[in-house]
């Protein structure tokens, strides 16, 4: 197996702070091994306050993401859908289709197929739409940039490591991101308006502290302190090869680990 020549990752979200909880360890590791790195949402979050307009709120979270992506030198996008109605659909497709294409992402992290909120499966179905087709020349009016393929394509954590039904998920492979875990938590923590309303909520620094506990369950399940774990799209057409373990190797991915038993998590 070689590692892509076009070294450009895309994380492709549904909201803004989505990356930063789920995937961001791997996209530092990523940007640290001069990867270019871009963090895409669907919708820019309008429906995640209680008190301010959606106009205000959505412009506020887009500055924030704008602001974590900076952090580790990647770009921001947001295909400027809205919270609770991002849906498989032709004009949202379209606009996958030319985010995909304008950027060429050599490999794609993505939401989980199945998880707690119908924003995050939809977006995952229009990953992998667009990674499947973006090289095709016909699917968008964007050129077609000559590196195009059909990139690695890894599903994330669903928060909790459950699916909607509360079964526990099973990745293939696990990052260790010890050594990220405080630039994850900077780029998480630029999402104020989120930690904000959680802190007032809780009582607590909830927003970060969730964040941390879920790194460290993947991280117990392979002797580290904290880790993400992803699960790879091996359908027909796609690589086969898992990506992350050529470019982190033995020592900082893990395949399935011998003797893993799914946890419980109470």
């Amino acid at each position: 197996m070689s590692i892509p020549s076009h070294r450009v990752a895309l994380a492709f979200m549904a909201h803004p702070d989505d990356a930063e909880f789920l995937c961001a360890g791997t996209l530092i590791r990523l940007a640290d091994l001069g990867w270019e790195v871009h963090i895409a949402t669907c919708a820019p979050g309008d429906c995640g306050t209680m008190t301010e307009t959606k106009w205000s709120i959505a412009g506020r979270r887009t500055a924030e993401a704008q602001q974590a992506a900076a952090l580790i030198g990647a770009q921001y996008h947001c295909l400027d859908e809205r919270d609770g109605f991002v849906v498989y659909d032709k004009p949202t497709l379209q606009k996958t289709y030319d985010l995909f294409r304008r950027v060429a992402p050599s490999v794609v992290f993505t939401h989980a197929p199945k998880d707690y909120m119908m924003d995050h499966e939809q977006a995952s179905l229009l990953a992998r739409a667009a990674s499947f087709l973006y090289p095709a020349p016909n699917c968008s009016e964007f050129p077609r940039r000559p590196e195009s393929a059909v990139p690695y394509l890894y599903y994330c954590d669903p928060v909790e490591a459950t699916d909607p039904l509360g079964r526990l998920v099973s990745p293939t492979t696990w990052v260790d991101i010890t050594d990220q875990l405080e630039r994850k938590t900077q780029m998480l923590a630029c999402h104020a308006s989120q930690r904000e309303w959680l802190r007032a909520h809780h009582g607590t620094d909830e927003y970060l502290e969730m964040m941390r506990r879920h790194a460290a369950l993947r991280g117990r399940q392979i002797g580290v302190q904290a880790a993400e774990a992803f699960l790879q799209h091996r359908g027909h057409g796609y690589p086969k090869e898992d990506l992350l373990h050529q470019l982190f190797g033995k020592a900082q991915v893990r395949a399935v680990p011998e003797g893993f038993q799914e946890p419980y998590i109470s």
